[in-house]
């Protein structure tokens, strides 16, 4: 189980020197959580590659929580901004599907680094992990979107947040090896045409 450093919160750059070395060291971790487990990988080694000091990186990210979570929410936002319209022909339901599915698969091209980002941020706490509010902010955004709603009503809140606790289950599951990839992309649309069937502009 990933444990909290400290209920500090972490600091947040304000220059660019400082957003270039944060950078650093997410990219750093990608790379090496792309190759070792996420119990074998040391924060002093991740600091080593990035080329900072070890308090540097603690300043930034106070556990090996934070440091994945982060790492989830950098990719998070480049995905968002690959996210194109679907065609007029494909349903918001399926839509929402496809743009899963096409995140599961560039996840688990990563199986070692997608176990440890979805380990980080599921168990991240809102008070100390900043970064997991901006997963869960950007994916509602994106699923949103997907779905043609502007002013969303509680339940339509509800419903995603349902989808997304689905996604992350049968992602788990494949990383776990008890799920073929091809299941995990049915069980993925599937979901989505359940739950999102009733959705505040779905047709009556």
């Amino acid at each position: 189980m990933p444990r909290i450093a400290s209920a500090r919160p972490a600091a947040e750059p304000s220059s660019p020197e400082q957003h270039d070395r944060r950078q650093r060291i997410l990219r750093a971790a990608a790379r090496i959580g792309s190759d070792k487990a996420f119990e074998r990988v040391q924060m002093h080694e991740v600091a080593k590659a990035a080329g900072v000091a070890i308090g540097t990186l603690y300043r930034y990210f106070p556990s090996k929580t934070h440091l994945f979570t982060a790492v989830m929410a950098a990719q998070v936002d480049r995905f968002r901004e690959s996210v194109r319209p679907a065609g007029p022909d494909v349903s918001p339901e399926d839509a929402v599907g496809e743009i899963l599915v096409r995140a599961s698969r560039e996840l688990l091209a990563r199986p070692m680094l997608a176990n440890a980002m979805l380990q980080s941020s599921n168990t991240a706490g809102y008070a100390t992990v900043a970064d997991a509010i901006k997963i869960d902010t950007s994916f509602r955004e994106i699923v949103l979107e997907a779905l043609g709603i502007e002013n969303a009503t509680v339940q339509d809140v509800t419903l995603v947040r349902l989808m997304m606790q689905c996604w992350y289950g049968v992602l788990q599951s494949s990383l776990n090896g008890r799920a073929s990839l091809a299941d995990l992309e049915d069980d993925i649309r599937l979901a989505c045409r359940l739950l999102l069937a009733r959705r505040s502009n779905a047709p009556s």
